[in-house]
């Protein structure tokens, strides 16, 4: 098992609240949401929040007991939430919340979870093209939301009042039948992650990148995701990461704001239980 992996943070000075991490047999990508204002909400933030769930999750995922990964998951959440249940309003919509991605070998196939917009891209050798997986009910949410917000010009008090409105909608959403699901303060959200399985041996290699990292492919347009897997093979994370930044410099007034960026390449994949990982 070898991994790579790459982070940036989108805003100078800000915590990068994305979070990865690696054991054998699995790997996990958190991309955490920051919501402004929240510090009399909790006061610990969402980089404190996305590296101890981050954590947990390794730690559990550790002990290659074949727990399912939603159970783990839950787990997981349920473990985190209570760490900062005494000191924390974490049922509030704007307490720290975060996408998950999680990736595990296990026998003979390879697993994954994931809830809300980060993407996996499995170098799928039994296909035409690689395998991108991510969980569309968040973009999809917010799509719906800000329709509101079409052809209002940017700048101005009704742009500003309507942003709110939508804003207030898409959380009415989380976590909620029909709407999408995070990480946050209920373990029940889990089980309604996006989960799968592919033969071991028809992958060769598989990528992990958070919202940030995955707009070299849209909004930008730098490459399609085959040729995402080709600069990993070639240059590695650091070099995605960097195409984005470079993109974002020069992109004009209305690109989106420079988001934190992280992706992970896992090659050297176990063909069987006896593999050395």
């Amino acid at each position: 098992m070898r991994v790579s992996m790459a982070t940036s943070a989108g805003r100078a000075g800000q915590p990068n609240e994305d979070f990865f991490g690696a054991v054998p047999g699995a790997a996990v990508l958190l991309d955490g949401a920051g919501i402004p204002g929240s510090g009399s909400i909790c006061s610990h933030g969402v980089a404190w929040y996305t590296h101890r769930l981050g954590g947990v999750l390794l730690g559990k995922l550790s002990r290659a007991d074949g727990r399912d990964l939603a159970a783990i998951l839950a787990t997981a959440i349920d473990e985190t939430a209570a760490d900062h249940r005494g000191t924390c309003d974490i049922t509030n919509p704007s307490s720290p919340q975060a996408t998950v991605l999680v990736v595990r070998a296990h026998r003979g196939s390879l697993e994954h979870l994931l809830l809300a917009d980060s993407f996996l891209v499995l170098d799928d050798q039994a296909s035409d093209g690689p395998q991108v997986i991510t969980d569309e009910r968040e973009v999809t949410a917010r799509r719906i939301c800000s329709a509101p917000l079409d052809g209002v010009a940017r700048g101005t008090p009704e742009y500003d009042r309507i942003r709110d409105s939508c804003a207030e909608a898409l959380r009415a959403r989380r976590n909620q039948p029909g709407g999408y699901w995070l990480a946050k303060d209920d373990p029940q959200a889990a089980y309604e992650a996006v989960t799968g399985s592919r033969p071991l041996q028809d992958v060769s290699s598989v990528a992990l990148l958070s919202n940030g990292a995955s707009r070299i492919v849209s909004p930008y347009g730098l490459t399609d995701w085959p040729g995402v897997l080709h600069l990993l093979a070639a240059d590695g994370p650091a070099d995605v990461v960097h195409r984005v930044r470079q993109a974002e410099a020069c992109a004009g007034p209305n690109a989106p704001v420079p988001d934190d960026a992280t992706v992970a390449h896992w090659t050297h994949l176990p063909r069987s239980e006896d593999d050395d990982l």
